[in-house]
């Protein structure tokens, strides 16, 4: 098949959707599928074995690139896959399925929202408008998480086109190891307690909530607990600053951003991973990534989210945006250090059997298969 996957970010600017728009395309070009990249930004540096091309950007809005070059580049493919929300490129996309007549694909991955009063109202009256014309375009709706998406649509529920394709985990990479290796580097004690949190510190990702977790932390009665803050980006200043004022010193680290290369072993260091988001976020890939590492989680018990952990076997949920409720499960997990190897080896097994992004291949060629099927018939009988 030839298929163009079109995204707003992607590496090296690795985040969720890009990182996820990287994998679904490293694993079909493995089996052998002509995967072309369509997307913005600079190159970094890095080269892929796939095509990769970056369109000129007549303007952008946050994360959101406007590149008109790309209608016309999407011409000649047996299917189109966007990866929403994507402003601009998801209009574009859709267009482009109508004129040229090729099936598109939406991977549906988290919804527009914005704390500023202005830009607020821009992707409320997007979501009102736009949105519901790209869904019609499409041929699959593929959801990360069913619950995520039928809570906020409730039509969309029984719609037949709805499939859920699960977010994955590259389980070769990040593997159990040497739990010390990052400890020692960092300079943290081994027998320390140790939190980590794994994501982008801008304000594209306000909703990540560190610093409630901060806060949250701050009120665990565990002196000699440590927190890693892994990522970076234009609010890392203020929540360093949050922490000075908490009196946490050195207790909180701040790593900065890190390649997925270069995660497993902070991952395995740590005796928690934890994903505290109080809004928009649908699955959680940082999830999967520690339990692949054999490292327990918490979550914030969002629709979607909270599906991905089972409660007390590989991690535990916690109310969303309930600071009192998220210190308590960091005690509770801190203090039960002697319980995190049983727990990591149930995290391992799940995302072996469940989430490894071999495991998800098959399922999305098995969807592209269908669609492609759908759309013979319909050029049969027309």
């Amino acid at each position: 098949m030839r298929v163009a996957h079109v995204t707003a970010t992607f590496p090296p600017y690795w985040a969720g959707t890009g990182n996820v728009a990287y994998h679904n395309t490293r694993v079909l070009h493995e089996r052998g599928h002509a995967v072309t990249v369509f997307t913005a930004g600079e190159e970094g540096g890095m080269s892929f074995p796939f095509e990769v091309v970056r369109l000129p950007t007549l303007l952008r809005l946050g994360n959101a690139p406007f590149t008109p070059a790309l209608v016309g580049r999407l011409r000649g493919f047996d299917l189109i896959h966007l990866h929403y929300p994507y402003i601009f490129g998801a209009e574009l996309a859709a267009l482009a399925s109508r004129l040229y007549r090729t099936p598109l694909v939406l991977t549906y991955h988290n919804r527009l929202e914005e704390t500023h009063y202005l830009k607020g109202l821009l992707f409320q009256g997007y979501n009102l408008t736009v949105e519901p014309l790209v869904f019609r375009t499409a041929r699959r709706l593929l959801a990360v998480r069913r619950e995520h998406l039928s809570t906020l649509y409730p039509h969309l529920g029984s719609d037949p086109r709805l499939e859920e394709l699960p977010n994955g985990v590259d389980a070769g990479l990040f593997t159990p190891g040497d739990r010390l290796e990052a400890r020692r580097r960092y300079g943290v004690s081994d027998d320390a307690p140790l939190a980590i949190f794994v994501g982008a510190l801008d304000q594209a990702h306000r909703f990540k909530n560190v610093d409630g977790l901060i806060r949250a932390f701050a009120r665990v009665p565990l002196p000699g607990a440590r927190l890693w803050i892994v990522g970076d980006g234009g609010l890392r200043p203020e929540l360093e600053a949050l922490a000075r004022r908490l009196g946490l010193g050195q207790r909180v680290q701040f790593l900065g951003k890190h390649p997925p290369s270069a995660l497993p072993p902070l991952y395995r260091a740590a005796d928690v991973s934890v994903l505290p988001s109080t809004g928009v976020e649908s699955f959680g890939l940082v999830l999967l990534e520690s339990m692949a590492c054999g490292t327990p989680v918490i979550a914030a018990a969002l629709p979607g989210v909270r599906t991905l952990v089972e409660e007390g076997v590989d991690g535990h949920l916690a109310a969303v945006g309930d600071e009192a409720d998220l210190a308590r499960v960091l005690e509770l997990r801190l203090r039960g250090r002697d319980q995190a190897e049983a727990m990591g080896r149930k995290g391992r097994e799940k995302v072996l059997r469940e989430y490894d992004w071999g495991v998800i291949a098959g399922r999305l060629e098995q969807t592209y298969a269908s669609v492609l099927r759908e759309a013979g018939a319909r050029s049969a009988t027309a």
